[in-house]
C-alpha cells in the first residue's frame, strides 16, 4: 500500500495518509479515527495505551474493518524516530544545533542564523529562515512536524539549522530522532515548574539534550549556577566547549571568556579571549545578558571551525530579535526597550543590565501570565522593585485568572507586604509603596510611561516582547506591544511639537 503522508491531526488527513492515533492526557487520538477514515486514511497507527485497545474493539464492527489498525507500544516516545524514516532522515544531512536553557534560546537561534550561511531556524518565532518565518504552535513542534520542517529546509537547501529546544519538547519526545552535531546550554533558572513541579525535573528534562545520539561538541555556560552538574553530564565522546561573561576559566575543554565590557548608548563592546588569541567585539545590542547570548554564538562558531576574526567582524553585523531587547525611539526620545522576559531571571538580567545604560530613571512595565507557575510573581515584584525607580504593573495575559489577583501575588513581593491588598472578590484597590504603580489596561499602562518618562530616561516593557496577542478567559485579542510603543512614541512627539 502506498503511503503520501503521516498526520496527528484527523482534520488534515488527506487520502493515503496514515493516521496517527497517541494516547493524549485528556483524549485519546481514535475519539477522532473516523473522521480520519472518511477522509482518506489509508491505515491507522495507534497506542495502545489510554484506554486504545478498548476503543479500538468498540469501533470494530462499525468502521475500523475499513482500514489496517496498527498497535504501536508508546508510540508517542517512538513518533520521532517512525517520522524521521518516513521524511528519510533529513537530519543525517544537515549540521543541526540544538539551543535549550531558560532565557536566550531565541536570541541565539536568530543570532546563529545570521551568522551561519544557509542556516534553518525552528522556534518561539517560528521556521524557516531568518526574516522569513512560518508560524509555529510550540518552541519545538510536535515530533512530526518536526521532522516535516527539517525535511522542507533540506529542500530548500539548508546546510544547518539552530533549533530551540524545549523542556516540554524534551520530556514529550518532539526530537526523537533528530541527529544533533552541537547541543548549547544557555543558562537555567525558574520557569514552568506548573509542569516539570521541581527544579531537579526541570534540570533533569534540559540535560536529556546532552545524551542524544550523534552529538559532537556541547557549549555550556560557566556563570551559570548549573553549570557543573551540566558539564558532568557532558558524555566523554562530546567534546565540551565553555563560556564565560564574567572571565571565569576552565579546568578542562576549551573556553570562551569575556573581558573589559563596556555598555554604551549604541550597544555592547568587550574583548574575547581564548586560547592564545584576544580579540574585541562590538556588537549592536544590549545587555550584560546579550554579552552571554553572543559567546554562546561565537563559541559554536569556533566549535565549528570558523576563525575567532572572521565570526568577530560577523557579530559586528547582528540585527536585534523582535521582541528581544528590541529599542525603539529616536535620539530625542527615551530609551524604550521591549523584551520577552517573563521569568524572575530574566527579568532581573534585564533590569540589572539596563542600569549600566541608563542615565536617569529605569521604568519597567509587566504583569505575570495566568494559569502558570504562581510562585515566580512575587520575585519579579521583588526584583521589579529593587532594580527601577518607577514599577508599573499591568495584566500580561490572565488566561482563565482574574487580573487583580496576578497582580496582588506581584504585588506580594515588594516592599508593601505589610499592608492591607485588594483581591478580585471586593475590588479593594492594593495598598502600595509610591514607586509602584498599578495600571491594569496595558495599552494605557504603555503610552503613560512612553509619554511621561524623561528624554533620560530608560524604559523596559517586558513579558510579551514578540507576541500579537493578549490573552483572557479564552480569547485572544490582537495586541502587540512593540506597536503600542511606537504609537506612544509617535504620540509623545506630537505633543512636543504642540508644545514647541
Amino acid at each position: 500500500m502506498p503511503i503520501t503522508g503521516i498526520s496527528l491531526d484527523s482534520r488534515e488527513v488527506v487520502s493515503g495518509d496514515v493516521f496517527i492515533a497517541l494516547s493524549g492526557a485528556k483524549q485519546h487520538g481514535l475519539a477522532h479515527v473516523e473522521q480520519a477514515i472518511k477522509n482518506g486514511a489509508g491505515a491507522v497507527i495507534f497506542d495502545p495505551a489510554g484506554k486504545g485497545q478498548q476503543l479500538v474493539e468498540t469501533l470494530q464492527c462499525n468502521i475500523t474493518h475499513l482500514v489496517p489498525m496498527i498497535a504501536v507500544e508508546s508510540l508517542g516516545s517512538k513518533l520521532g524516530e517512525l517520522a524521521a524514516r518516513f521524511y528519510g532522515d533529513p537530519s543525517r544531512f544537515m549540521t543541526v544545533i540544538g539551543i535549550t536553557g531558560t532565557n536566550g534560546k531565541t536570541s541565539c537561534s536568530q543570532f546563529l542564523s545570521q551568522m551561519l550561511d544557509d542556516c534553518g531556524i525552528i522556534g518561539t518565532l517560528g521556521w524557516g529562515e531568518w526574516g522569513k518565518l512560518n508560524k509555529t504552535l510550540n518552541t519545538t513542534p510536535d515530533a512530526l512536524a518536526v521532522q516535516r520542517i527539517l525535511a522542507e529546509l533540506l529542500k530548500n537547501k539548508k546546510r544547518t539549522v539552530a533549533m530551540e529546544v524545549s523542556s516540554h519538547g524534551l520530556e514529550q519526545g518532539r526530537i526523537n530522532g533528530v541527529i544533533f552535531k552541537g547541543a548549547v546550554l544557555t543558562n537555567i533558572s525558574r520557569d514552568h515548574l506548573d509542569y516539570h513541579g521541581t527544579m531537579d525535573a526541570y534540570v533533569q528534562a534540559k540535560l536529556e539534550l546532552l545524551k542524544k545520539p550523534g552529538l559532537a561538541f556541547a557549549a555550556v555556560n560557566l556563570d551559570d549556577a548549573y553549570s557543573e552538574q551540566i558539564i558532568a553530564a557532558v558524555p566523554e565522546s562530546v567534546q565540551l566547549w565553555q563560556f564565560s561573561a564574567k572571565g571565569k576559566t576552565a579546568h578542562s575543554g576549551e573556553c570562551v571568556s569575556a573581558e573589559n565590557i563596556l555598555h554604551k548608548a549604541d550597544g555592547i563592546e568587550f574583548d574575547v579571549r581564548w586560547r592564545d588569541q584576544l580579540q574585541r567585539v562590538e556588537v549592536p545590542l544590549y545587555g550584560d545578558f546579550n554579552v552571554e547570548n553572543v559567546l554562546a554564538v561565537l563559541t559554536v562558531m569556533l566549535a565549528m571551525d570558523v576563525p575567532l576574526k572572521k565570526s568577530a567582524e560577523k557579530l559586528g553585523f547582528l540585527k536585534p530579535v523582535d521582541g528581544r531587547m528590541e529599542r525603539f525611539g529616536a535620539e530625542t526620545d527615551p530609551l524604550v526597550f521591549v523584551d520577552y522576559a517573563h521569568t524572575p531571571d530574566a527579568l532581573d538580567k534585564v533590569l540589572s543590565s539596563l542600569r549600566k545604560h541608563c542615565e536617569q530613571a529605569l521604568w519597567v512595565v509587566f504583569g505575570c501570565g495566568g494559569n502558570r507557575d504562581t510562585g515566580k510573581r512575587s520575585q519579579m515584584g521583588k526584583i521589579a522593585e529593587q532594580w527601577a525607580d518607577h514599577v508599573v504593573i499591568t495584566d500580561d495575559n490572565p488566561r482563565y485568572e482574574n487580573g487583580l489577583d496576578i497582580v496582588n501575588d506581584i504585588l506580594a513581593g515588594c516592599s508593601s507586604t505589610a499592608a492591607a491588598v485588594g483581591n478580585a472578590a471586593t475590588g479593594v484597590e492594593p495598598i502600595r509603596p509610591a514607586k509602584v504603580e498599578v495600571i491594569q489596561n496595558r495599552e494605557q499602562a504603555i503610552q503613560k510611561v512612553v509619554v511621561n518618562a524623561a528624554k533620560n530616561d530608560c524604559i523596559v516593557i517586558a513579558g510579551k516582547g514578540h507576541e500579537q496577542y493578549q490573552e483572557s478567559n479564552g480569547i485572544r485579542i490582537p495586541f502587540s506591544d512593540r506597536q503600542v510603543v511606537i504609537a506612544a512614541l509617535i504620540k509623545r512627539n506630537a505633543e512636543d511639537e504642540q508644545g514647541k
